[in-house]
Formats: structure tokens, C-alpha cells, sequence
């Protein structure tokens, strides 16, 4: 029997790697917002991060505030094949930015949305998009939605206690210690209902 080698591996073809490009500026978009904040982040340090020239992160996102929109979604992976603990990491890195300082268009939204139908529906538009992808990452039940929108609430909760009201129980905590009390919440209401 012949042994043949095995065949060259292929390169990425272009749309994967603008993928890849894409993920890497997210990824270090969410680790220098949940650092730095909104503010003292800059386009040019998140380039510098994913390695990347500051105009290809505009070419991507657009602006610094559509690239934090985006930072901070609650975005969840395909249904199915998500790692449950992986989308807790990922639900409390998304808090932890959102902790780091928000922008002033999503603080007003907030501000707002209680006493402005525009801004409520902005909201519920905005909330209802992560509750929905979260719900479709979730083990499939009869709950999965109500256990998504107890997540993207308590978070949104969360965030404003800290930013608006700074509670001095959540303003004085560190993030690190707030996801450490949020993790088994959260996992709980990740998982498959028993």
C-alpha cells in the first residue's frame, strides 16, 4: 500500500479571515473597554491590541461608539454547540465592560427610557435583539426566553445601580468579585431546567 502525504492544509479563504480579523478587534475591544472604560479607550489601542491597522477597525465598525455597541451586546453562541460555562464567562465579560463606563448616548437611553416611549422602545428593541440570541444559545425548554430575559435584566439592572445610581455596594465592589457572586445565578439560568 502506498503512503501518500497528507494534503497541504488550505489557506483561509477571504471571508474567513475578515472574520477572524473582525473577532480579534471585538476581543480586544471587550478587554480594553472592561479596563479602560468607554473614555479612555481609544480606536487606535484597540487596533494596536488585535494587531490591526486603526482604519480597518473603522472599516469594520464604523465609529468608537458603534464598535462599543457592539462590544457590549449580549451575543451568544449558535444554539446547540455552545459551551454552557463559555457563555457565562461571556455574559459576565459583557457585564464587566458595560461596569467599566458607557457611553453617553446608552446612559441617556437609560436615563430616559422610563419616562420617554422613544427611548423605552429603543430600549426594548435593543434588549429584546440579546434576549432573543441568548435565549436561541440556551438548552431548548419551555423557559428558555423567560430564563434569557431574567439574565439581560439583572445585568441591565446591574448596570444601572452601578452607573447611574452608583449604589455603594456595587460602585465600591470590584467587577471581579460582582461575577463571582453573579456566576451560579447565572449559570443556574443557563442550563437545562431539571
Amino acid at each position: 500500500m502506498t503512503d501518500y502525504p497528507d494534503p497541504a492544509p488550505t489557506a483561509p479563504t477571504r471571508v474567513e479571515r475578515r472574520r477572524a480579523t473582525r473577532a480579534r478587534i471585538l476581543d480586544s475591544a471587550r478587554a480594553l473597554f472592561a479596563e479602560r472604560g468607554f473614555q479612555r479607550t481609544t480606536v487606535r489601542a484597540v487596533a494596536a491590541a488585535a494587531g490591526v491597522d486603526p482604519a480597518l477597525v473603522m472599516q469594520h465598525f464604523g465609529t468608537k461608539r458603534q464598535l462599543f455597541t457592539e462590544a457590549v451586546q449580549t451575543t451568544a453562541p449558535p444554539p446547540g454547540g455552545g459551551d454552557p460555562d463559555a457563555l457565562v464567562d461571556q455574559l459576565l465579560t459583557s457585564l464587566d465592560i458595560k461596569l467599566g463606563g458607557l457611553p453617553d448616548g446608552t446612559l441617556a437611553t437609560l436615563r430616559s427610557m422610563l419616562t420617554d416611549p422613544d427611548a423605552a422602545e429603543h430600549a426594548r428593541r435593543a434588549l429584546g435583539g440579546q434576549i432573543d440570541s441568548l435565549a436561541a444559545a440556551l438548552p431548548h425548554s419551555d423557559d428558555a426566553e423567560l430564563r434569557a430575559a431574567l439574565v439581560v435584566t439583572a445585568m441591565v439592572g446591574i448596570t444601572i445601580g452601578h452607573q447611574l445610581l452608583a449604589l455603594p455596594a456595587l460602585r465600591d465592589a470590584p467587577a471581579d468579585r460582582i461575577a463571582a457572586v453573579l456566576r451560579p445565578a447565572f449559570k443556574c439560568l443557563t442550563r437545562e431546567a431539571t
